[in-house]
């Protein structure tokens, strides 16, 4: 599906990024895959549509723009969602908190995959 100009693969419900497997209120953001450059939902999505394992961001990749807010299609870095408040520095929309328990299935973290 075409949004704000940019392809998003994945079994998106809406206009907002939401997809099959995460699809509540705040569930809108759509993540760029290191792997096949490709914005997708979730890693679910990715998944089950990609050919291909995930391969995460390095820390020292994130200054990439990488995160895409489902609202207004703005694109923010890596280091400005994992830094941020759960929100969109732009239109201000919030983001799922929970999405954080996450990351480690993105970029690269402390935290053990």
């Amino acid at each position: 599906m075409l949004l704000y100009g940019l392809d998003v693969k994945g079994k998106l419900h809406d206009k907002h990024t939401r997809c099959e497997h995460y699809h509540e209120e705040r569930d809108i953001i759509a993540i760029k895959f290191k792997c096949c450059n490709t914005y997708y939902p979730c890693y679910k999505c990715h998944q089950e549509e990609a050919d291909h394992p995930i391969k995460l961001w390095s820390k020292d990749e994130f200054s990439q723009k990488a995160i895409l807010c489902g609202a207004c299609g703005y694109e923010l870095t890596i280091r400005d969602y994992v830094n941020g408040h759960s929100s969109c520095p732009k239109c201000k929309a919030s983001f799922n908190p929970g999405c954080k328990y996450h990351n480690h299935l993105y970029f690269e973290t402390n935290k053990k995959r």
